[in-house]
């Protein structure tokens, strides 16, 4: 059954935690021992854009953990776009909320999440091991804190059709390439729509990997050095202001998360970044539009490289649940095969899982358009890298500093005020002198 959301904890709140200023996550956690079996185990988890990824564990996985176990699983379904972390976060802080939950932004609230590596490591061993840049993100201090679940693939997705019409037979391979075929779009009415405002996902899921292609990243890999400060970012920023000018609709500067599946799917942009849901609503209510939609890697930059951005699910138990056994006894049996296979199967791959035993998983096969968001396991990274994932990286998540660099620069503002800026930024966040 599902359960109304915590109350979403004030930005302030959220931002506080995001700068490491509050105590409250880095005092002890002790989890009180109780040795009754538990009524109910709480699951916190963002709706998915799949609805029969939700229903599967509403109608099939909960009612058979019930069954087997006598304890009800009450589904704690969080509004997607961004509202889950300030919930999780509000959780931590008052010690109340979910038994389990997909962690976003895990960094941010580490030291309130029991080790589960006893879990980790046996669905490692179950499922042919685990992709190792996701052992970045999960480990910590040497300590499996959350369990990976999969990852939410973030692909070029584009108007097939209207490429063709265009004389554009092939997806761009370059940057370059793509911007040329940009402006050949947008002179024909179908404009591109690069998503570059405050949301969590399609902004990051290609103006990370477009700087790290140009030989860029963000930080050093200590984490101790801004590496931003770089001619290679200048360039970086004049292209994307060369693009969002001659080959994008205007408001995409200032898109949210669902905008551009909004504007995809009403036909006002040709391209955009985002996962394969744009296509699954496609099929589902605009079938002749569903026929037409295409996948393809993000384009390589100067140097030759092509990278995406990890938009990581992470399972992780909190250490004040009233009965943290009962609640790590209950994730590991969401990744029993018996469980986990036809889940991840209700998803069509939605989310591909962290594990090498999916990789020729039957699932892939079965819409081969959706094949190419496998690639994204194997050229990905998190959005800290090469940096840890740590609460100053959050900071800089949540305060959007790369992505306001870029879109500071698409409205007016000069490329070296920008990058200045960012770079004072960062050394703030990280305590730089």
């Amino acid at each position: 059954m599902t359960r109304p959301a915590q109350p979403k904890a004030s930005r302030r709140d959220f931002l506080k935690l995001a700068a490491g200023a509050t105590g409250v996550v880095g005092a002890p956690w002790i989890a009180r021992n109780v040795q009754a079996k538990p009524i109910s185990i709480t699951f916190a988890r963002e709706s998915s854009y799949v609805k029969n990824f939700d229903d599967h564990f509403l109608k099939v996985m909960a009612p058979a953990y019930e069954k087997e176990m006598g304890i009800k699983i009450e589904y704690q379904i969080q509004a997607a776009g961004g509202g889950a972390v300030p919930q999780l976060v509000s959780m931590v802080e008052n010690k109340s909320g979910a038994d389990v939950a997909w962690t976003q932004q895990e960094w941010l609230y580490r030291d309130a999440l029991v080790d589960v590596s006893d879990i980790a490591e046996y669905v490692g061993k179950t499922y042919g091991g685990w992709y190792d840049a996701i052992k970045l993100l999960a480990i910590d201090n040497g300590k499996w804190k959350t369990v990976p679940h999969s990852n939410i693939g973030q692909l070029m997705v584009y108007r097939k059709d209207w490429f063709d019409e265009a004389g554009i037979k092939k997806f761009p391979d370059t940057w370059d390439e793509f911007l040329e075929a940009g402006i050949k779009l947008k002179a024909k009415g179908h404009p591109f729509g690069m998503s570059m405002g405050h949301g969590f996902a399609d902004n990051y899921s290609w103006l990370y990997p477009l700087l790290w292609s140009y030989g860029v990243t963000v930080m050093d890999k200590t984490g101790k050095k801004v590496a931003l400060d770089a001619d290679e970012t200048a360039k970086a920023v004049d292209f994307v202001r060369k693009l969002y000018k001659e080959a994008c609709i205007d408001d995409c500067v200032g898109w949210l998360d669902p905008a551009n599946n909004k504007a995809f799917l009403t036909s006002q942009i040709s391209c955009t970044n985002n996962a394969y849901s744009i296509m699954v609503s496609a099929k589902r209510d605009l079938p002749e539009m569903g026929k037409v939609i295409a996948h393809a890697l993000n384009p390589k930059g100067p140097t030759g490289q092509r990278y995406h951005s990890f938009v990581p699910v992470t399972h992780g138990v909190f250490a004040y649940s009233k009965d943290v056994q009962a609640a790590k006894d209950f994730l590991k049996w969401t990744f029993e095969p018996k469980q986990f296979k036809p889940w991840i199967a209700s998803g069509d791959m939605y989310f591909a899982p962290f594990l090498h035993g999916f990789d020729k998983a039957p699932e892939w096969d079965i819409e081969p358009r959706v094949k190419p968001y496998h690639t994204v396991l194997e050229t990905a990274k998190l959005t800290s890298w090469p940096a840890p994932a740590n609460k100053a990286h959050g900071a800089v998540v949540n305060r959007w500093v790369v992505i306001d660099m870029f879109s500071k620069a698409c409205t007016g503002a000069p490329t070296k005020n920008v990058i200045a800026e960012a770079v004072s930024q960062l050394k703030q966040i990280y305590g730089i002198a």
